[in-house]
């Protein structure tokens, strides 16, 4: 069948021109990276602002307050989102929010490194119109903060209203800035291998040492939390008894926050956009740019497509010779093709066309004395494949050539 020629349409007719579809394309692709990319960094992008009682909470029950006050006088703090960052001779603060939390895998992994646990102490909810506050009910259960580290280890949790009244200092070597005072409800803990640092002046224990490893027990979470930094004093004396405990030339202070469901683990895509593997992610994300690139665009000056059937003469013959090739006719056109020679070779000598084939064939031999015409037509009607039949033909084409000279 011909080829039809289709008309082009007019470009920007209807709705998909090429400059809407490449926006559509451009802005998907955008989506699709933006998407991966949030993916990958979703969990570091979680603000912590949920007013629970841990680094990143703002919360008067919150610890943000002493992470910025470290920071702001060069301790360098880090929260810790995973547990491999937990591995570190720098002192660790963990702040479990009840007894459920398992801590048991961290305090291992910190082995014989400073570590000290903030004990839960307030039963607050979430301030439905603040998100970042918090409504404090009252004391939480005794039995939380008693179960942080049950059953491994059993503390027995008192507590008591006060004056305010100073805290001591029950060991040697305490900094004079360490000069706690006793928040108005005071929560002590009492408990075996317990060694006290900080007491009331009943020697109840608000900080206590476990006797065989640098575990740091914190009783008390007001002498921490958002609420007690709002006091001058009790700020003072907690970044001076966080340079105590990490007096063993640390570089920073540890804040996790994966014991309150803020941590994350290493993420495969993640991988994909940081050092070293960035370098390969952009390689690829270039390849697929050039691959597009090559598509939309044309290299090179386009190719006008073949007709199916071509024009003219030779076209005619090239069909009737493939038609005759694919019906395995060739060999019998050899002795047709000396016939088409010989009437040729007759006309061209002007043999009138009521001589007899014998007086032609006597006069075309005569003609040649080189080469047989009758031998050469012979081999022609004799030729059985298609390479006998062609190299007959092209002997004959010779002939005539060789005649006419």
């Amino acid at each position: 069948m011909s080829e039809v020629a289709i008309g082009a349409g007019h470009e920007g007719d209807g709705a998909f021109r090429r400059a809407t579809m490449l926006l559509i394309v451009a802005i998907g692709t955008l989506a699709f990276i933006a998407t991966l990319v949030l993916g990958a960094y979703a969990p570091d992008l979680r603000s912590g602002k949920n007013g629970g009682a841990h680094a990143l909470s703002n919360a008067a029950t919150g610890f943000s307050g002493l992470v910025r006050l470290a920071e702001q006088t060069g301790r360098n703090p880090v929260i810790v989102r995973s547990m491999g960052q937990l591995d570190s001779e720098d002192l660790a603060i963990i702040t479990p929010e009840d007894a459920q939390t398992n801590i048991g895998d961290m305090l291992e992994q910190r082995g014989g490194s400073i570590t000290l646990v903030v004990l839960p102490k307030w039963d607050a909810e979430r301030d439905p119109l603040k998100p970042a506050w918090v409504r404090v009910g009252g004391l939480i259960s005794p039995y939380q903060p008693e179960g942080v580290f049950a059953p491994a280890w059993k503390l027995k949790v008192t507590r008591r209203r006060t004056g305010q009244e100073p805290l001591r200092n029950a060991v040697d070597g305490l900094p004079q800035d360490v000069a706690f005072v006793a928040p108005r409800i005071e929560q002590t803990i009492a408990g075996d291998r317990l060694e006290p640092i900080i007491t009331d002046a009943q020697g109840r224990i608000l900080l206590g040492k476990q006797s065989d490893r640098p575990l740091y027990v914190l009783a008390d979470a007001d002498l921490f939390n958002n609420h007690g930094m709002a006091n001058e004093r009790q700020a003072r004396s907690a970044l001076a008894l966080l340079d105590y405990l990490n007096s063993t030339e640390a570089e920073s202070i540890l804040f996790d926050v994966t014991a309150n469901g803020l941590g994350h683990s290493r993420s495969p895509l993640k991988l994909a956009f940081d050092p070293p593997f960035l370098a390969v992610t952009l390689t690829i994300f270039a390849a697929m740019l050039l691959a597009g690139a090559q598509a939309l665009f044309r290299f090179g000056a386009p190719r006008r497509p073949e007709r199916a059937i071509a024009f003219g003469k030779a076209a005619l013959v090239d069909n009737s010779a493939a038609l005759i090739r694919k019906a395995g006719r060739e060999p019998r056109l050899g002795a047709r093709y000396a016939e088409v020679i010989r009437e040729r070779a007759a006309a061209l000598f002007r043999l009138g066309p009521s001589t007899s084939r014998e007086l032609i064939d006597a006069r075309l031999e005569a003609l040649n004395s080189r080469t047989s015409f009758t031998a050469l037509a012979a081999a022609a009607g004799n030729a059985h494949r298609r390479d006998e039949l062609l190299g007959a033909a092209q002997s004959l084409h010779h002939w005539v050539k060789e005649v006419q000279e």
